[in-house]
């Protein structure tokens, strides 16, 4: 590898930090989630009328919650991850939203509290989930499966790389929330493409999602990471599979 493009991945590298849920920086140089057969938001505002009491979990930043334009007295939020509940009371608190720090095995709201609960690639706790639902109330997710980039995975670190989160499928989430007592409206689940088109950007990628990439380093992983920029060089880009799965549950 020549010394520009060594000394370019370890700056993607060393850059590699996120606030909220950006991906900003790797905008243009990749793509995924282009394909999916639903659209989350639209999901969400399809059941979602102004009075409603609404709570995000796992909020990252609270980017997607705010795009959503609910009335923020009645929007609600909670994040767990230290950097993000600092961005959250910065930027959600002054609006009026109601924030609090929290983790999905012990959601810091009182007992039915709210009309819909949503979720975005973040962990869950059905029991807890019905317990701060209002009867009749909804729980809407978008999550990332188990099977998800493994490709790329493979790539980057090997063949025998092992799989985070087994058990994240559409069946497994389904019958956790029905034995809590949810009727599932409504489930999908996909596997759609994801695509680098440079290996600043893969690298930066590996880096940020390091559950599923664990122990990636550039100097650790240099050979796969040469073997990744000749596929780009030769092919235009490397790509893998995304996989997700939605889901609207109905507190009985």
């Amino acid at each position: 590898m020549d010394s520009d493009l060594y000394r370019h991945i370890k700056e993607e590298e060393a850059c590699a930090k996120i606030h909220g849920w950006d991906f900003s920086h790797i905008g243009g140089r990749y793509e995924e989630e282009n394909d999916l057969p639903w659209e989350y938001r639209a999901e969400i505002l399809s059941r979602l009328a102004p009075d409603m009491k609404l709570l995000d979990i796992d909020t990252g930043g609270g980017e997607f919650l705010l795009s959503l334009g609910h009335p923020y007295e009645n929007t609600y939020a909670m994040e767990g991850y230290k950097p993000n509940a600092e961005l959250c009371k910065s930027a959600l608190s002054p609006l009026g939203i109601h924030f609090k720090e929290g983790n999905a095995d012990r959601i810091p709201f009182e007992d039915a509290s709210f009309d819909m609960v949503i979720n975005r690639h973040g962990d869950f706790n059905a029991m807890e989930i019905s317990r701060v639902l209002k009867k009749g109330g909804l729980f809407i997710t978008q999550q990332v499966g188990a099977h998800n980039d493994r490709e790329l995975v493979k790539l980057l670190l090997s063949e025998n790389a092992p799989v985070p989160f087994p058990q994240q499928t559409l069946e497994a989430a389904r019958e956790k929330f029905e034995r809590a007592g949810f009727i599932v409206e409504e489930a999908g689940e996909h596997f759609g493409s994801i695509r680098f088109y440079e290996i600043g950007a893969l690298v930066w990628f590996a880096r940020i999602i390091e559950w599923e990439f664990s122990g990636f380093s550039v100097d650790r992983n240099l050979a796969q990471i040469e073997n990744a920029q000749r596929q780009i060089a030769e092919n235009g880009s490397v790509s893998g599979r995304t996989h997700r799965f939605f889901m609207v549950c109905k507190k009985a």
